[in-house]
């Protein structure tokens, strides 16, 4: 039987001592000089050589954080951009970051009803058992766009539990722009995301996907710009994991992310992305360690591990 994602989150968090996780969104024309400079991988507008500086990247950021966080987020659409080459090298990062002892979230942000959910689940998510596909793994749990409702979010729920994996339903963004469509209110006052969050919730309470820790293999995805929601959905939903973006580059705090976890730092998983992985490009990084980025990448990961932990110890 496939152990629940949930519980391997727990273990995860609890052993990297952080709910920290980094974001793969890597962009050709803010990588490293040393690798862009070098002669295969030298031209943005070339897919060979673009694909390749950005797979050589991204496979070395995952090898730097992979001792010191318990799970990386990579973004298909940075990858699917290259086309169907971008798709392969996005299957060929997921196989190694499992290979580095990572959880795996692929934020594909997928979602559809029927049929067509089923099939991106089995995308998304199954092991395939298809000749010549045996080798190329899923990842341990993915993004879904719950606009469609239950119907959307089910298949996706029941592949979870068949492969031991997990799901994401983006409840509520991290963007500004959001506020208008996702903070809409019916008659009774309810807003639009807190009525999404209760059919999410709906879903991840049923027995199933409960794992032996008390949480459920179906979460949430919640920005931390937006303390209110944080308060009321961590108080509301004991049996979720949430997925909180919006650290870092996007202007949320640590004190503003950490609301989502629980008193043992539990519970949610703090995305860091361009913070993390564009650290040579800051200043601070650079008077330390001038054009060594992996160094840079490598401290900005301690020091926001700090970050959190002390804003974590002051709440308790």
């Amino acid at each position: 039987m496939a152990s629940n994602f949930a519980d391997r989150l727990c273990d995860a968090v609890k052993k990297k001592r952080t709910p920290l996780i980094v974001g793969i969104d890597p962009v050709y024309n803010r990588l490293p000089e040393t690798i862009t400079t070098q002669r295969t991988m030298n031209d943005e507008f070339d897919a060979a050589a673009a694909l390749d500086a950005v797979l050589e990247f991204s496979r070395t950021v995952m090898r730097i954080v992979a001792p010191l966080v318990p799970a990386v987020k990579v973004n298909s659409a940075f990858f699917e951009r290259y086309l169907w080459e971008g798709v392969e090298a996005y299957y060929s990062l997921v196989t190694e970051a499992e290979e580095l002892g990572l959880e795996i979230i692929g934020d594909v942000k997928r979602g559809d009803i029927g049929h067509t959910a089923e099939h991106y689940a089995a995308a998304h998510l199954e092991n395939s058992e298809l000749v010549g596909l045996e080798a190329t793994l899923a990842p341990d749990a993915i993004t879904v766009n719950g606009f469609a409702g239950a119907e959307g979010i089910e298949p996706f729920a029941k592949m979870a539990d068949k492969q031991g994996k997990g799901v994401f339903v983006w409840v509520r963004s991290s963007n500004p722009g959001a506020e208008p469509i996702q903070c809409f209110e019916d008659a009774n006052g309810q807003k639009m995301y807190e009525k999404l969050a209760e059919i999410v919730n709906a879903e991840a309470v049923k027995p199933e996907h409960i794992g032996s820790k008390g949480y459920s293999n179906i979460g949430m995805v919640v920005g931390g710009t937006d303390a209110q929601a944080a308060d009321t959905l961590r108080k509301k939903y004991e049996k979720i994991w949430f997925l909180v973006p919006g650290y870092g580059s996007q202007g949320a705090t640590a004190e503003d992310c950490l609301r989502f976890c629980k008193a043992d730092g539990t519970g949610a998983l703090i995305n860091a992305s361009r913070s993390i992985i564009y650290a040579f490009e800051k200043p601070r990084y650079k008077e330390q360690f001038d054009k060594d980025w992996k160094k840079c990448i490598e401290q900005a990961v301690i020091d926001t591990k700090v970050e959190l932990s002390e804003a974590m110890s002051s709440r308790i």
